[in-house]
C-alpha cells in the first residue's frame, strides 16, 4: 500500500504495556475497513533514548497494516505530535493516546461520521476503565478520565481534544507545526489547534460509536495529581486569551473574574462538603481548583506535566507523548454538551 487513507498516530513516552495495548487495538482496526480504504500506524516514540524502537520494530513483523517507528527526540507533548503529522501518508490522521484502547471498527466509525457531515474532525467519546476493588472517589474519577457526549452523531461547535479523532491532514493550520511548540511542556496544545481550525471555518462533527477505552495510570487516580490537572485546565482561557496578542487583556480579566467567582463559590461548596464528608467534595474541590487556575494562569504557577518534566518523573508516573489534560472540564457547559474530557480553552467568557 503505497497511499494509505488514514494514518493512525500513537505518541509515547516510556509506557511499553500500556503502548503494547493500545498499538494492538489500533492494528486490529484494518479488519474493519473496506478494501478501498488503507491503514498505517506510526508510533512516535518521544524518548531521547529511543526505548520504544525495539517493541515497535517486533509490532511490525506480520501486521496488517504497515507499522513505523518515529522518533521524535527532543521532548515534548507539541513535538511528539508534530513529529506523528510530518510522517503521516494518510489524508486522515487519526490520534490515539498510549493509554487508549480502541475496540474493533472505531476506525471504521470515525471514517463514516467524517464522510456523513464532510467534517474536518471527528471526536468520539472515551470511557475510564478504572480498576476493581475499592477505589475512593470512584464516580468523580471515572468521569474525570472520560468524555461524554450526545447519543447522537452531529455537528458540533468545539473540537474536545486529539485522544479518539480524526484530523484530516490538509486542514491542519500552520503547515511544519500545527501544534504549538510553547506548550511542549504544560499541555493544550491541541486545544489551540483546534481554535485555529474553527477560527479558519472547519467542521467538527461527534461520533458516538467510535469510542476507545482509557486506562489511567494508577499514580494518577488520587485528588493529589487530578487536582493538579484541573488547576492547568483552568488555566487553558486565559492562556489561549494571552496568546491572541494586542488587546488580550480585554479577553483575559473577564476569565479572571469568572475563575474568581467559581473559585470562592465551589471552594465555598468543597469545605461543606469536606466537614459533612460528602462524596461529592471531589467535584466541588475538582471546581474550584479549575476556578483558581482561571486566577493564577501565568508564571510561576504554570505546572509541567510533559517533556522534560515527564522523564524527570517515576516510571510509573511518567507522561504520554499526547496531551492528556488536554480535554476535561466538568463544566456542564463546556464544549456543545461533551463534558469531562474536553479543554476550557474557549475564546471568551460564555
Amino acid at each position: 500500500m503505497s497511499s494509505p487513507v488514514v494514518s493512525i498516530v500513537i505518541p509515547t513516552l516510556r509506557r511499553p504495556e500500556a503502548l503494547a495495548s493500545a498499538a494492538a487495538s489500533a492494528l486490529i482496526q484494518a479488519l474493519a475497513l473496506d478494501e478501498e480504504l488503507g491503514a498505517e500506524l506510526l508510533v512516535v516514540d518521544n524518548d531521547p533514548g529511543r526505548s520504544a524502537e525495539l517493541q515497535v520494530q517486533a509490532l511490525a513483523r506480520g501486521a496488517p497494516m504497515p507499522v513505523r517507528y518515529i522518533h521524535a527526540a527532543e521532548p515534548g507533548v507539541a513535538n511528539a505530535r508534530n513529529a506523528g503529522v510530518a510522517a503521516a501518508r494518510g489524508a486522515f490522521i487519526a490520534f490515539l493516546d498510549d493509554d487508549e484502547i480502541a475496540p474493533p471498527g472505531w476506525l471504521r466509525a470515525l471514517i463514516e461520521t467524517q464522510r456523513r457531515f464532510a467534517a474536518d474532525a471527528v471526536f468520539g467519546p472515551v470511557r475510564a476503565r478504572l480498576p476493581d476493588g475499592p477505589l475512593e472517589h470512584r464516580d468523580y474519577l471515572a468521569g474525570f478520565f472520560s468524555r461524554t457526549g450526545s447519543d447522537q452523531a452531529r455537528l458540533i461547535a468545539d473540537g474536545p481534544g486529539c485522544g479518539d479523532s480524526l484530523v484530516r491532514k490538509a486542514a491542519l493550520p500552520h503547515p511544519g507545526e500545527p501544534f504549538s511548540s510553547a506548550r511542549n511542556a504544560i499541555g493544550g496544545e491541541d486545544d489551540l489547534m483546534f481554535a485555529a481550525m474553527k477560527a479558519s471555518g472547519a467542521r467538527f462533527a461527534w461520533a458516538p460509536e467510535a469510542w476507545v477505552w482509557e486506562v489511567p495510570e494508577p499514580s494518577r487516580l488520587t485528588l493529589a495529581y487530578t487536582l493538579r490537572r484541573a488547576f492547568s485546565f483552568g488555566q487553558g482561557p486565559c492562556s489561549q486569551a494571552a496568546a491572541t496578542g494586542g488587546m488580550h487583556w480585554a479577553l483575559v480579566a473577564p476569565w479572571m473574574f469568572v475563575g474568581l467567582v467559581q473559585a470562592l463559590y465551589h471552594g465555598a461548596q468543597a469545605l461543606a462538603a469536606l466537614a459533612t464528608g460528602s462524596p461529592r467534595r471531589a467535584f466541588a474541590l475538582d471546581r474550584a481548583a479549575r476556578g483558581l487556575g482561571k486566577v493564577f494562569w501565568f508564571p510561576p504557577f504554570k505546572i509541567s506535566f510533559y517533556g522534560r518534566a515527564a522523564l524527570a518523573a517515576p516510571p510509573s508516573d511518567q507522561s504520554k507523548g499526547a496531551s492528556h489534560g488536554r480535554r476535561h472540564p466538568l463544566d456542564p457547559g463546556a464544549g456543545e454538551g461533551l463534558r469531562p474530557r474536553q479543554s476550557e480553552a474557549r475564546p471568551r467568557p460564555s
